[in-house]
Formats: C-alpha cells, structure tokens, sequence
C-alpha cells in the first residue's frame, strides 16, 4: 500500500507533533498539553530542535487547530482530528520504514534506528517510499514491534499484556518495546529484550519495585516495573508473527 498521496507539506514541526499524538493514542497515554510536551522534551531527538515549553507547545497546538489538525476537548486533551490522523498515519509509516530501511538494510544498531529515522522521514517523498517498501519486502511492523501503518498488519496477540502485568514463572514471547527513549532502549537491546524474545520472570519483589527477568534462557537481568510496564508480551503459544 502506498502512502498517502499528500498534496501539502507539513513543516517539520507539525509533522513532530502529528508523530508524539498518535503515539500517546497508540500508548493510551493522556494528551494534556503537559503531557504532550513532556513527551516532545524527552522522546524527540534533540536535533530536532524542538521548542518544548508549555508556551510554545501551546502556541504550536493552536496554530495546529486553525489548520484542523488537531482539536482540544472539554477535558483539555489535544486529539488529531479527521484530516490529522491521516497525516499522522502517514508520518508514523514513514518514520517505522525508516526504522526499518536503516536497520535492515544499511544495517544501523537497532538501538540507534529511532534517532537515524527522525533524521530521514521528514525527506521521504511518496514515490520514494514506494520503492522502500518494495525493496523492504511490504514489512508490517518496525524494528519495535510497532505496527506499520498502511501494511495491512493486522495484530493476533489479542491476549499481549505489559510486561510488569506477567506472572512469576510463566513463559511469554517480547511483543513489542518501546523505542522513544534512546537511553532505555539502549539498555533493553543490551539485555536482548526484543520482539519475539522469549522472557520468564523469575523473581518478583514489588514492594522493592524491581524484577528479575530471564530473556532467552540467559542469566537474570534486573528490571524496574515503571520500565516492565513499557514492554508489551504475548503468551509463548501465540504464532501472530
């Protein structure tokens, strides 16, 4: 499936901003301006240079409505709108190709993928990303685990739960990861807690707020539950991939 055809270019900015609201949607996060902004400040690369105060996240947000990309509800969340979700669909397809053109073909570290395709998908043309998707086979997930949008992925780990939710000694399989916190997901690529992992909490001490995870059969390693709670698994039966 092709991108979708636009007759208009969003500046960087606003494409930046399509790409964090339909991820908080995807996460079933809040999207205040607070959290939006936050999300901007701490997952967007800095060489985006992005403004990132409340002020500025504000203003953007409001120019954004005068462009119907996006409306605020009575509740102050910001939601795309109609037009803003096809936008947003396209900038996330193209960033997950991205993600995965570096990784799969210029062989990029997956833990470097998610700064490499902030640095590439704003340059990608709909002809361009034809041909991407055909030399990258039509993949329908990223790097991540996330689905593409526009590759007819269609999710069978209808029982994927996040990782802190698992029972001690059960065995799941690593659904998929989060991939906005370079420093966090340096630490899971580091661990091998990647898509299709097999993983199985050994010990769990809640009241200390930590795990030990047993990923692939290897030793032990230590996880906090604010970070398990980011990592989604599926039970090891599942064979949606």
């Amino acid at each position: 499936m092709a991108s979708h055809d636009r007759t208009e270019r969003l500046s960087p900015v606003a494409e930046n901003y399509l790409l964090a609201l339909f991820i908080l949607k995807e996460e079933a996060l809040r999207s205040s301006l607070g959290q939006l902004a936050d999300y901007l400040r701490t997952r967007v690369p800095e060489s985006e240079g992005l403004g990132t105060s409340l002020p500025t996240v504000t203003g953007m947000v409001r120019r954004m409505e005068r462009e119907n990309l996006v409306r605020t509800t009575k509740s102050k969340e910001v939601q795309l709108t109609e037009r803003g979700l096809v936008l947003a669909e396209d900038m996330v397809r193209r960033h997950r190709l991205a993600e995965r053109l570096v990784v799969d073909l210029l062989g990029v570290s997956i833990a470097d993928a998610h700064v490499e395709a902030h640095r590439l998908e704003h340059a990608i043309s709909p002809s361009l990303l034809i041909r991407i998707v055909d030399r990258l086979g039509n993949p329908s997930t990223c790097p991540f685990g996330r689905p593409i949008p526009g590759s007819g992925y269609v999710s069978k780990a209808v029982d994927a739960i996040p990782l802190d939710s698992a029972p001690p000694g059960e065995t799941f399989v690593v659904d998929r990861i989060p991939e906005e916190d370079h420093d966090l997901l340096t630490f899971l690529v580091g661990s091998g807690v990647l898509p299709d992992a097999e993983v199985r909490i050994s010990d769990a001490a809640r009241y200390r707020g930590v795990m030990d995870l047993v990923v692939d059969g290897h030793p032990p390693i230590t996880l906090g539950y604010e970070i398990a709670s980011r990592v989604w698994i599926r039970p090891a039966t599942d064979d949606s991939r």
